[in-house]
């Protein structure tokens, strides 16, 4: 049995390139770089590792955005997933983490039967977490969330999961179909082959409009449909400027703390 495997990921803006517009509060797309999602680059990793031990196995990347998030699936197929698909129409724009769930739901089932469904814990530029859960209970399969370590049986059917916790974590049984979300201390993702990019730049990848997805623009996608929205972005004022404390010993250090602290009344 060959094992078919859906892998969500999302193209993001570099978060270490982005500005906001001081009057208008919004992000500053313009001119910053796009990437392919950290988490989800976790999730399709762990895909390729399946694929690696059973090379039959089929991986599906679906993403949604705008035209321009082909980019991101070439990066896919380069590192070495079969197929990508992105949904993507005007009528999408705008989408919450809910309507966002709605079109990827409807791209997911236009794709066909799944085994695994993967998708990062989250992504960069908005770090719901919530897309992946939705889909899950959209799609009618169970789901773990922030996956730290991934094992399936050679029967392709049983999977054993660590799940994270702030304070430890859960060891999980799971069968397929089910939906399982990525972190980062998952694996390492691998990079491009040469091999890899040019096979990629010559695969044809499928756009699903609105239309195709079969979904009422007008009440499960967009802007309008979406139940949330963001009311403003802003960076966090500047914290003062730090202060070393200097001393020959620890003592002197210390002290020069204790100090510090009962000037500021801290103490």
């Amino acid at each position: 049995m060959a094992l078919k495997i859906i892998v969500c990921a999302k193209q993001v803006p570099d978060t270490n390139e982005i500005k906001i517009d001081p009057i208008k509060k919004t992000l500053i797309r313009e001119g910053v770089p796009s990437i392919l999602n950290h988490d989800d680059a976790n999730a399709l990793e762990e895909a390729l590792k399946i694929k690696d031990k059973w090379p039959d196995t089929h991986i599906t990347v679906v993403t949604m955005g705008p035209p321009q998030a082909k980019d991101m699936l070439i990066e896919c197929l380069a590192m070495g997933a079969d197929e990508g698909v992105l949904a993507s129409d005007r009528a999408l724009g705008g989408s919450d983490t809910w309507a966002t769930s709605n079109a990827i739901g409807a791209a997911i089932k236009k794709v066909g039967d799944f085994d695994i469904l993967f998708a990062g814990r989250q992504a960069i530029d908005g770090d719901t977490a919530q897309v992946g859960p939705q889909l899950a209970e959209k799609l009618g399969i169970p789901q773990v969330t922030y996956v730290q370590e991934f094992e399936i049986a050679d029967n392709k059917t049983d999977i054993t999961v660590k799940r994270a916790l702030e304070d430890g974590y859960e060891l999980i049984k799971i069968k397929t179909p089910c939906m399982l979300t990525a972190i980062k201390e998952l694996n390492t993702p691998r990079y491009m082959s040469i091999s890899g990019i040019f096979d990629a730049v010559k695969k044809d990848i499928p756009t699903f409009n609105a239309e195709f997805l079969g979904v009422d623009v007008d009440h499960e996608v967009g802007l309008e449909a979406s139940p949330t929205n963001v009311f403003r972005s802003f960076t966090p004022a500047p914290k003062g400027k730090g202060e070393m404390l200097e001393g020959d010993t620890e003592k002197e250090q210390v002290d020069k703390l204790l100090v510090g602290l009962k000037t500021k009344h801290v103490i």
